[in-house]
């Protein structure tokens, strides 16, 4: 996990985001299901140039899914809601 973009799969743009974003600079990405806080941390502040002061990370279990007679499942995933520091902000979320 040494390359930031490795670590960063996508920004998640949701409602919910939206409005963590406005009330308390904090932002959601889906990153890779092996990194830790640090990694993220160090992958966010390398990638978009801020000061990251927390990073809690959630693990989404897929649902199971059917299609007729098949039985499956959707992929699990890692999220990470990132608080940057009081004056940082990530221009890629201001043109959503």
């Amino acid at each position: 996990m040494k390359n930031p973009h490795d670590v960063i799969i996508r920004a998640l743009v949701t409602e919910k985001g939206t409005r963590m974003r406005e009330a308390g600079n904090r932002f959601l990405f889906q990153v890779h299901t092996d990194a830790n806080k640090l990694e993220i941390k160090k992958a966010i502040e390398t990638v978009f140039s801020v000061h990251v002061e927390s990073v809690q990370t959630q693990n989404v279990i897929g649902k199971r899914k059917r299609l007729g007679r098949y039985l499956g499942s959707r992929s699990s995933w890692k999220k990470a809601i990132v608080t940057l520091r009081e004056g940082d902000n990530i221009e890629l979320f201001e043109e959503v």
